[in-house]
């Protein structure tokens, strides 16, 4: 082939070993922040404001018409085999294990991951971090920090209420709706979901999902070209790649989980 050229695969490949290096460093250093961060918990504080209740709305509103898709579908499913009684079995546990964590993380990232992004990259093209350096003022504790940890955070909180309000819905669709026993409904879900095996799980998803997410938000925003075109194209790479890795990350958690 006459454009092949060896000299570019060994440098994609060096390119992407470094950014790989780059990334892990980042992370261990957010880690390390975390007894400073509770110090001046004030700026944890108002990330958590901003991440979370401008974000409750969205997952409220979705857990709710998620729950009612989940009553008529789990409905009409159960009937087939006479056991509609168990439609609150089938909601809560298919919220909490799965749904819940997983769709709070996508729409997390979609409304807060890309407002992160943007937010460090519009700092980075306006020198504001540059500046930061230039007064001896650390950016990673001082911007990145509070932010990493309010997304940690806020995405175990948002993934309760998001299948809280799942469960309202299907309780909605299939007692109030359809005609199924309320206290079949809510029996159910107390005999059949477990606090340890099923909430615990998705507290644990939800929490590895809080830490990629906001990590990936922050790291694209960090990295960003200091121009609007460069804004952009990290704002859509964060929802691309937290996506994707969110998606990765439930199928490992999920297998995990039911194998030990």
């Amino acid at each position: 082939m006459s454009g092949f050229n060896p000299g570019n695969i060994g440098y994609a490949v060096r390119r992407q070993i470094a950014d790989i290096g780059h990334a892990a460093r980042l992370f261990f250093r957010l880690l390390t922040t975390l007894p400073e961060s509770w110090r001046r918990f004030a700026l944890v504080r108002d990330q958590i404001h901003f991440l979370g209740n401008y974000s409750l709305v969205i997952i409220a509103v979705s857990g709710l018409f998620v729950g009612f898709v989940f009553g008529l579908q789990g409905y009409y499913t159960l009937q087939r085999y006479g056991s509609s009684e168990a439609l609150g079995l089938l909601v809560a546990l298919s919220l909490v294990r799965e749904l819940g964590p997983v769709v709070t993380a996508l729409l997390f990232a979609g409304r807060a991951g890309t407002s992160l992004t943007a937010e460090i990259g519009l700092m980075k093209a306006g020198e504001q971090i540059s500046v930061m350096e230039m007064m001896a003022v650390d950016p990673v504790l001082r911007v990145l920090a509070p932010r990493f940890w309010a997304g940690v955070i806020t995405m175990p909180l948002l993934a309760a209420v998001f299948s809280a309000m799942g469960i309202i819905g299907g309780w909605v669709v299939g007692v109030l709706m359809i005609g199924v026993d309320s206290g079949s409904f809510w029996s159910q879900i107390q005999g059949g979901v477990d606090v340890w095996r099923d909430v615990g799980n998705g507290i644990v998803k939800s929490v590895v999902f809080g830490f990629t997410v906001t990590f990936v938000a922050l790291l694209q925003g960090f990295d960003a070209q200091p121009t609007p075109e460069g804004v952009a194209s990290a704002t859509t790479r964060t929802v691309v790649v937290a996506s994707l890795a969110v998606l990765a990350l439930d199928f490992i958690l999920t297998a995990m989980m039911f194998t030990i």
